[in-house]
């Protein structure tokens, strides 16, 4: 009798998983569609003026592979990259410096914006040095990129003709993340996949929709919206920068629109899965508003959506039970379909796609152990500052 009802316990459980599928599969803006790409666009009849902003901090390493890109962007108007080196200790901005030498192409300004005032994330305060200087030059636009996401030679001018064509005030792109090592390949398009699954795309760049995100490495922002809506300043304190700058443009009436990219990769390698576990734990419980409530729901939906249905499998076979292990395979089912389109994006074998509940369960690890360092008092950090998010920080978005 004990045995029968934990089975039926599992039958439920794994119906209400299959629901919870079959909602995502169909009502979730199709988050699991990989087509979302830059928007028809067509080239304007004067090309405006941009500037490049590049937070910069230690990220020697990186810059031979990404800066060259910048710099070398095939663009008809003027644009200038203006390069924040942000108390880098590895010669950072020198070795800008000589790159520009070497490579040529776009103008290079080099600055420092010393350290952040308190209540300011670290990136955040290169940003808006950045920001400031390129002022002076009265652009139109605005992209903000990082120090480690290589352009195609095209990428700003097709940015540009998007964010013209379209009406936009940000045009932003998902940079195509590596993915050469074991680790990498298990995890980095699992977390563009649940990137899209939280914020998803299409609903991003429809009109009247409160969804807004954007993706840090290639933020295409109209200058004087930057300006309206007071970018960085309005949300400063913000570990998670690019969400929180789609949603001050959404809020001060703009339009946004994120997508995959085709032109923009990211350089930087996660060899080993101790980086991709820093990478995501620096700010999953930011992301949940350090909200132990949050946590516990995330948690217990991650469990629900992701480990249930291979458990019910399980138990379902081991048991003897046919409705356990079909409504659990039911709903592991849908749940590697909707994991496909996104293998096939960052070109990795399929049979990586029934193995999403495992690289789940790390995910879930990753956000405890994101709300274990904040409560240790660690905070959050950005490339080797480590920061708090301050008690009380006014709303001024």
């Amino acid at each position: 009798m004990v045995q029968t009802a934990r089975v039926s316990a599992v039958v439920w459980t794994a119906a209400g998983s299959l629901l919870a599928w079959l909602w995502l599969l169909l009502c979730q803006g199709f988050f699991w569609r990989t087509d979302v790409r830059l928007p028809p666009r067509r080239d304007p009849d004067a090309w405006p003026s941009v500037c490049v902003v590049v937070p910069a901090r230690d990220e020697a390493a990186m810059l031979p592979a990404a800066l060259p890109s910048l710099l070398l962007q095939d663009y008809p108007g003027r644009a200038e990259v203006f390069f924040v080196d942000d108390g880098s200790s590895d010669g950072t901005g020198d070795l800008a410096r000589e790159l520009a030498r070497r490579h040529g192409g776009l103008p290079l300004t080099v600055g420092s914006p010393g350290e952040p005032p308190a209540g300011w994330a670290g990136k955040l305060w290169a940003v808006r040095h950045g920001i400031g200087l390129a002022r002076a030059r009265d652009p139109e636009y605005l992209l903000l990129t990082d120090a480690d996401i290589a352009h195609a030679p095209d990428s700003l001018r097709e940015l540009v003709a998007a964010a013209r064509a379209g009406g936009f005030d940000v045009v932003s792109q998902m940079a195509r993340l590596r993915v050469e090592s074991a680790w990498e390949r298990l995890v980095v398009p699992a977390f563009v996949y649940f990137f899209a699954q939280l914020y998803p795309f299409r609903r991003i760049g429809g009109v009247g929709t409160r969804t807004a995100a954007a993706a840090g490495g290639c933020v295409l922002v109209r200058a004087e919206t930057a300006e309206r809506v007071r970018i960085p300043d309005a949300f400063r304190h913000a570990v998670i920068d690019d969400v929180a700058l789609a949603r001050a443009v959404k809020r001060g009436g703009g339009r946004v629109w994120l997508g995959l990219a085709d032109r923009v990769d990211s350089v930087r390698p996660y060899p080993r899965l101790h980086d991709l576990w820093r990478m995501v734990s620096r700010s999953a419980y930011a992301q949940l508003r350090h909200n132990p409530l949050l946590l516990a729901g995330t948690v217990a939906g991650l469990a629900l959506v992701y480990l249930v249905p291979p458990v019910a499998v399980v138990v379902g076979l081991a048991a003897g039970s046919a409705a356990a292990a079909i409504t659990g395979g039911l709903a592991w089912l849908v749940m590697t379909g909707t994991y496909v389109p996104m293998l096939r994006y960052y070109r990795q074998p399929l049979w990586l796609a029934p193995l999403l509940p495992f690289t789940a369960f790390l995910y879930l690890l990753m956000t405890v152990d994101s709300a274990v360092q904040h409560y240790r008092g660690r905070g959050a950090a950005w490339k080797g500052r480590t920061y708090a998010r301050p008690k009380a920080v006014p709303d001024e978005g």
